[in-house]
Order: structure tokens, then sequence, then C-alpha cells
């Protein structure tokens, strides 16, 4: 998968990855802290949904998703264990870019290549969690709010007090 300009590229995250991955969450997720083995487990359940975004040979970004299944979405900061099977959506856990790498539509291939798996797993949404400051960006990229059950609220809480369940459908005809 390529991005939009020269010497920078969204490849498979790898093992040898994850501790600037993790370096990358506490800097730029200062207020959503996860531990190291959230995104080894994320990286080892769904390697195909794990992107890391390289500019000339340092990291700059990451992309953590994977299948899941309903509109209650995983809490921040916890282990999954396994996926839940079959799933009936694809979740993006978190896109993350450093400051430099913004406006670059990065972003939008990230959530492209989401599109993508989600669609070849058959899957017909993206649903995600977003946190109050990325509630705009996320509305801008098609996705809308989900009307929340009870249990989905508490995990809502464990993000802040603005976070909100959003979703977009996934065309089966093959259009992003």
């Amino acid at each position: 998968m390529t991005a939009f300009c020269a010497n920078t590229i969204w490849r498979g995250m790898t093992p040898d990855d994850l501790e600037t991955v993790t370096t990358l969450a506490g800097v730029i997720h200062t207020d959503y802290p996860e531990d190291a083995a959230i995104f080894a487990e994320r990286l080892r359940l769904a390697p195909e949904g794990c992107l890391v975004l390289e500019h000339e040979g340092t990291l700059g970004g990451y992309l953590i998703s994977h299948p899941w299944r309903g509109l209650v979405c995983p809490p921040l900061n916890t282990l999954l264990h396994t996926l839940p099977q079959p799933a009936d959506r694809w979740y993006l856990h978190d896109i993350a870019l450093a400051p430099a790498m913004r406006g670059g539509g990065h972003a939008r291939a990230a959530i492209d290549h989401a599109r993508r798996l989600a669609r070849d797993n058959g899957l017909r949404w993206l649903t995600l969690t977003s946190t109050g400051p990325a509630r705009t960006f996320w509305l801008a990229q098609g996705f809308v709010e989900e009307q929340p059950s009870a249990e989905e609220q508490a995990v809502l809480a464990s993000y802040d007090p603005q976070a909100r369940l959003l979703s977009c459908p996934i065309p089966p005809d093959g259009g992003l």
C-alpha cells in the first residue's frame, strides 16, 4: 500500500516496530494511555490490520484495526485474548500520526486500507470509538453516530465524556 509523498509508505507492522509504536502512542495519546501488551496482542490477532507509516526509515504513525462483532467495543487498554467469531464489522482501534505526518492524506489511506480489509472479509461496517477531540475528523470521513447501549456507554466513559461510537458502511460493490 502506498501513501502520498515520496519516501513515505504504509507497510505491515512487525514485532520490531512495537516499541516505537508504543512510544508514539504515548506521545500522541497522552490522555488515552495503553500498555505495550495491547499493541502486541492486536498485531498477533490481526496482523493484516496493523500498519506503520514509515518516512525515510522513521516511523511517523500507525494503524491498529481488527475484525469485531457487535456494537460494544473494547474498553480502553483492555486485552481481547481472542477475536469474536464470526465478525460482523471491522474495528478501527487507532490511527495515529505524528504532527509532522499530518495533512498529507495518510489517515485517509489508512482508512481506505481498513475499508478494503472489511470488504475482503465480507464485513459491511467499519466501527470505532471516537474520542471527543477526534469526532469532527471521523464525521468528515463518513462515519455516523450509533445509538449506544448502556454497556457501550460504560465503554465510552473509559475514554472521555465526549467519546462516541461511530460506524461507516462499506459499499459491497468495491467503491471506497
